[in-house]
C-alpha cells in the first residue's frame, strides 16, 4: 500500500478518534440562595391561651436521634383572629445541633405579644 493510501485510510479513523475526546468540563460552580431576612414578627393584642397538656409518646423506633418539639399556640388572623394549637411532634435535629429551644411567646415592651421561634443549638 501505497503512503499516499495508508494516509488516506488512516485519517477518518484518527478523525473519528480524536472526536471521542471531550473537552474537560468547565469548573462547577456552586450557586447559593439566601432566603433574604427573616419576616417582621407578627404582633397580636393579647396573650395565648394556656398551653395544652400533650402526651409526649416514645420516639419512633429505628429513625436515628430526634428531639420532641413541643406543641404551642399560633395566632391565625384568618376568622377573626383565633389561636389555633399546633401540636408538638419529634424531628431529627440537622447535623452538628443537638438541643432544641422551644419557641415561646413574649409581650416586647412595645406592647402586644410576638412569637419567637424554636431553633436548634
Amino acid at each position: 500500500m501505497s503512503r499516499t493510501r495508508l494516509t488516506l485510510v488512516a485519517l477518518p479513523v484518527v478523525l473519528v478518534f480524536a472526536g471521542c475526546s471531550s473537552p474537560p468540563p468547565p469548573p462547577t460552580q456552586v450557586v447559593v440562595q439566601s432566603s433574604g431576612p427573616p419576616p417582621a414578627p407578627i404582633v397580636v393584642p393579647g396573650p395565648p391561651p394556656p398551653p395544652q397538656t400533650e402526651l409526649v409518646p416514645p420516639p419512633p423506633v429505628g429513625v436515628g436521634p430526634v428531639a420532641w418539639q413541643p406543641g404551642h399556640w399560633r395566632f391565625s388572623a384568618m376568622n377573626g383572629g383565633t389561636w389555633v394549637w399546633v401540636a408538638g411532634g419529634y424531628v431529627p435535629p440537622p447535623n452538628g445541633r443537638t438541643t432544641w429551644t422551644p419557641g415561646r411567646w413574649m409581650q416586647p415592651p412595645s406592647g402586644g405579644w410576638v412569637w419567637v421561634e424554636g431553633h436548634w443549638a
